[in-house]
Parts: structure tokens; sequence; C-alpha cells
């Protein structure tokens, strides 16, 4: 399939579709060849503006596209897939909505499917995502490319083995961008207790995130040698480490990630109890 014969339709034009929206059109996809329907006007609008097919009605945004992204909360989901017409029998569906196992969704759409599971994260908005893939059976090579290339519109892009590791993955790069704000938030704050301005301070933490998460996605990088490198024998550094130590700030990080895990795995026994 070529971007010049491919018709990709979005149940859903929410932030994290228009991210991925915004970067198939800058990966060459013309704006004929992508259709949105959200029942919210404003939604609606910005994707129109950019040359996007818009609709309410997700019967007309599905009919003969080669893939369907259902990009929705997964609050209204279940109501969603309860609506939605019948798939043509090998259109792809492409889920990136959290806590939507492949079986309930075969389920819930009422015969088997072709269906891709992706759980990307927020950093996709400014094209730095990370976003992990996990595919049926039913899914052919040349459908997997295709899921393959609409998440790398914004991210890079790894597949599972299992659709089990998708709940891995929420608890590492799903759910991560938060754990790294709440850091910045500390760190900003207290920036500014010690003296600095505000926007001072918001620049420095930012680019110190930035520039370490940059070193350490060099080739063969290890995240323990660069904090070794960076921590000088009773510096300041290791005085700063060792309160972390104390908190037993790696066992929170941990059980922060389990409770992320186990949540997924609740919003997946409730979805497809829905």
């Amino acid at each position: 399939m070529s971007s010049e014969t491919l018709q990709i339709a979005f149940i859903g034009a929410g932030n994290m579709a228009r991210s991925l929206i915004f970067g198939l059109l800058d990966d060459g996809f013309e704006p004929v060849a992508i259709r949105a329907a959200d029942p919210v006007p404003d939604a609606r609008a910005t994707l129109s503006e950019r040359g996007v097919t818009v609709t309410a009605d997700n019967a007309a945004a599905i009919d003969g596209a080669d893939a369907v992204v259902l990009a929705v909360k997964p609050q209204v989901l279940a109501a969603v897939l309860r609506q939605l017409p019948v798939l043509a029998p090998g259109q792809l569906l492409i889920s990136v909505a959290a806590g939507a196992p492949i079986a309930a969704l075969e389920a819930a759409l009422g015969q088997p499917q072709p269906i891709v599971r992706c759980m990307p994260n927020t950093p996709a908005l400014v094209g730095a995502g990370a976003a992990a893939l996990y595919a049926n059976a039913l899914v052919s090579l040349e459908q997997r490319t295709l899921a393959q290339r609409l998440l790398e519109s914004g991210s890079q892009v790894t597949w599972v083995a299992t659709e089990a590791d998708l709940d891995a993955v929420i608890a590492v790069s799903g759910s991560g961008p938060a754990y790294f704000f709440a850091m910045l938030e500390a760190m900003i704050e207290t920036g500014v207790e010690l003296g600095l301005e505000p926007e001072q301070a918001r620049l420095l933490a930012g680019q110190t995130a930035l520039g370490a998460a940059t070193m350490a996605l060099q080739p063969g990088a290890d995240p323990g040698e660069l904090r070794r490198a960076v921590t000088s024998p009773n510096g300041t550094t290791q005085a700063a480490l060792e309160v972390l130590t104390r908190a037993d700030f790696a066992a929170t990080v941990k059980g922060a990630m389990q409770a992320a895990v186990d949540r997924a795995q609740t919003l997946a026994e409730e979805f497809s109890d829905s």
C-alpha cells in the first residue's frame, strides 16, 4: 500500500489522534487520505483546518478505510464500540485505548478482526513519543508495516512479544511521562525556594531532564554508569543521591510502576465485563 491509495479513519479527534494525524501529514500523507470522526465541533475544526475530512458520523469515517484507529478515552470505548458499524472483513483496527484487550475488542465487534493494540504516550504530541505495539494473528505483514508507520510519525516504536507485555509498557512509558513531570515539579519548586526565578528553574530543570535522557539514549549507554560518572566522591551529587537512597527511591519507583500495572489489569477486567 502506498500513502497515495491508503485511507485511514480515526474514531476520536482528541490530543492523541491529532498528534498521530499531524505526524502522518508531516510524513507525506495527503489530507484526503485521512478522515476523523468526533462529536466535538472544536476537535473537528482543528483537523479541518489542515484539510482532513471530518465528520460526527463514525460510519461515514470508517466506510472503505484500510485502517480504523480507535483513539477514544477508555471510559467511553465500550459505548463507542457498541455503536460502531460492522467492520469489513480484513479491515485493520488499531486501538490506542488503554485497558482494552484484543479478546474483548473482538467480542465487542462480534467477529474476528485484524487488530493492533498500541500504547503510545503524550510526548508524541511534540514528536518525542515512545510507543509499543502488539498484533493478533490476523494482522498481515503489510498491516503491521502500516501500523508501525502510523506510530513512527511521532514516536520511537517497538513491538512486544505478548499482549501482556503492554501492561509493563504502560508502567514504563505510558504513565512514565507523569513520573518525570512530578520530578520536574519538585525540582522547579525547590529551585525557586533556593532563590531562582521560576522561569530559570523551569528552563534549567527541563533542559537537565532532556540532556540526561539524550545521554541515556546514546548507543551502548548505561544509566548506572552515567550516574556514577557524574557522582564525585563526597561531592554535591553524592550528597543528593544519599537522600534519595535513604528514602528508598528505587523501591518507591518500583511500587509506583507496579500500581500502574495493577490498575491496567483492573481496567482490562472491567472492560471485558462491560
